[in-house]
């Protein structure tokens, strides 16, 4: 299964004692329930009328996200409209599986190993889906969830789903009990300094939550903020330079943060590349190396980074014949890289 969200990182200082497990939920005290969970109740029963669909395209549109769950592997293909499943990566495209067509423009997807969460991010939507035997059913609908949703994630010291509103500095918390998969609208935290900025993804760490740096309309100084997981309070701002504010995603990797950056302030994705460094504030005093051009030919736009075992898989647009990356760290040493489509 992907490790995206990463707890305990010692090597980054950021976290001084292990977070405390969150206390099971018993379905109590939520803000809302799903719609659509009564139609397909009985799982079996709607998958026995359920028609698996084939992808039938050789190429990706726009990946965004590549995770593995047990032992199958979903690509978010945005451009498509859709979220694609196999049960071997490098497999031909027109060989997987279509899991949901009923997004648009979707960014992620994240599990827990009982249901399955997607962003439909132009719809301002949360879909669940759920697993019977070789098949993946819709089983729950949010809707109104913030101003595009961009970017989900789980994570199982909160035991909490987490989806960012990338526009309206929402983060929207779904759980569900232990001996049900009916998911439920648990909280919305706000972190007011980064409403109408567009942000794209956070990290977890810990007991913290580290959002990208943005851009917006009125053109404000790029930060990535760190918070409080739970109450979303400031803790650390760290600047970074405008040709960096469109970031994508902070990923902690064996001593170093890397960040793939999509725009500078202006939108202008020209200056799209990954770069690492040891420490945040290293970024605005020019303390960073770029890595993008080195290792992954450079040219593109370099999206999210996910973890699947010992291997690291770097979606990527922009070049059609580079879409998705996989690579392999080793303190320093970035190796292994490999075009897998």
């Amino acid at each position: 299964m992907c490790v995206l969200l990463l707890t305990g990182c010692a090597a980054f200082g950021s976290v001084d004692t292990a977070p405390v497990k969150a206390e099971p939920f018993d379905g109590e005290g939520y803000l809302r329930m799903s719609e659509l969970y009564d139609e397909a109740a009985d799982l079996e029963a709607a998958a026995a009328g359920f028609e698996v669909q084939h992808n039938y395209d050789t190429r990706l549109s726009v990946p965004t996200y590549v995770t593995k769950v047990d032992d199958v592997w979903f690509i978010v293909d945005c451009y498509h409209n859709r979220i694609i499943y196999s049960d071997t990566m490098g497999k031909p495209l027109d060989q997987w599986n279509i899991m949901c067509s009923e997004v648009t423009y979707p960014h992620t997807l994240a599990s827990d190993g009982k249901v399955y969460l997607m962003d439909d991010t132009e719809n301002s939507r949360v879909l669940i889906f759920e697993k019977s035997g070789d098949k993946f059913i819709k089983t729950q609908v949010f809707y109104e969830i913030g101003i595009r949703p961009h970017f989900s994630a789980y994570d199982e010291i909160s035991d909490t789903f987490y989806v960012w509103s990338s526009e309206s500095g929402e983060l929207y918390c779904f759980r569900h009990t232990a001996d049900s998969t009916r998911m439920y609208l648990t909280d919305i935290r706000n972190v007011e300094q980064l409403s109408n900025i567009y942000v794209r993804s956070f990290t977890i760490i810990g007991d913290e939550i580290f959002f990208v740096s943005g851009v917006s309309a009125a053109g404000v100084k790029p930060q990535i903020l760190v918070c409080d997981l739970e109450t979303l309070s400031v803790k650390r701002t760290y600047d970074v330079p405008d040709s960096m504010a469109g970031m994508v995603q902070i990923m902690p990797i064996d001593g170093y943060y890397y960040v793939t950056v999509s725009t500078d302030i202006t939108g202008n994705q020209d200056f799209a590349t990954i770069v690492r460094t040891k420490s945040l504030d290293g970024l605005i005093k020019g303390k960073y190396e770029d890595i993008y051009a080195r290792y992954f030919v450079g040219g593109g736009t370099p999206y999210n980074i996910s973890r699947v075992d010992d291997t690291y898989y770097l979606t990527e647009h922009r070049l059609t014949d580079h879409q998705i990356w996989s690579f392999k760290v080793n303190g320093d040493n970035i190796t292994d890289v490999n075009t897998v489509y």
